[in-house]
């Protein structure tokens, strides 16, 4: 990669701990629409897009009857617990590493605009990215690869620019292997190292700091 690879970091989970968070906020707002599922089982789907949850649930019937009003729910349950999410180790500075070194830095975030706001403002990240995404730039999330073309597009680059996704999940990887990038990955979203090398992460470490630090050894040296 030359020092001009476009940096496309995902921001909840990856920047912000706030996975397990997400799943309590599935399984209230499942529950309100009468799915009882299993925490664990939910947590598994964190990091795939909410357009997408539902069906991954149950199914295309559960989707039709519920699936707006369980991301409606979703949504407000997340506000209730953003208080409680808070930066992951080195985050900031992973942010400020990756721009020292002259990369063009895009958040590929699939949240809701307000939740992306105050994602952004926990980071103190405003003045540090170049440009980042919400769940309102495109019609399907991860694991389709839709959000990361729109990072560059923000950019104003072109789909086969030189580019480098950060994320902390089985998707995140899939998507990036669909969008032709290489993924670097944190273990914050839980799962284990053999599953994302087999899907296909070129890195892995513990925290964003971890990564901040390593920066010398991945594709964004």
């Amino acid at each position: 990669m030359t020092e001009s690879a476009i940096a496309v970091l995902d921001i909840d989970g990856t920047l912000i701990d706030s996975n397990y968070q997400h799943a309590l906020a599935w399984y209230r707002a499942l529950r309100s629409v009468g799915e009882t599922r299993p925490v664990w089982r939910l947590h598994r789907l964190i990091g795939m897009g909410g357009d997408q949850v539902v069906t991954a649930v149950g199914g295309r019937e559960l989707e039709r009857r519920a699936g707006d009003r369980a991301r409606e729910q979703q949504g407000k349950e997340v506000d209730a617990l953003l208080e409680e999410m808070a930066p992951l180790p080195g985050a900031r500075e992973l942010l400020v590493a990756i721009k020292e070194r002259g990369h063009p830095l895009v958040l590929a975030s699939s949240a809701q605009q307000r939740h992306a706001d105050v994602f952004l403002d926990k980071l103190d990240a405003r003045d540090i990215v170049d440009a980042w995404t919400t769940s309102a730039d495109v019609e399907a999330s991860k694991p389709a690869p839709d959000l990361l073309r729109v990072a560059l597009r923000k950019l104003g680059a072109p789909p086969d620019a030189p580019s480098v996704m950060v994320g902390d999940s089985v998707w995140d990887v899939e998507a990036a292997k669909k969008a032709g990038m290489p993924a670097i990955v944190v273990r914050s979203g839980g799962f284990g190292d053999d599953e994302l090398q087999k899907a296909g992460a070129v890195a892995i470490y513990d925290t964003p700091g971890d990564l901040a630090k390593s920066l010398d050894d991945t594709p964004l040296a």
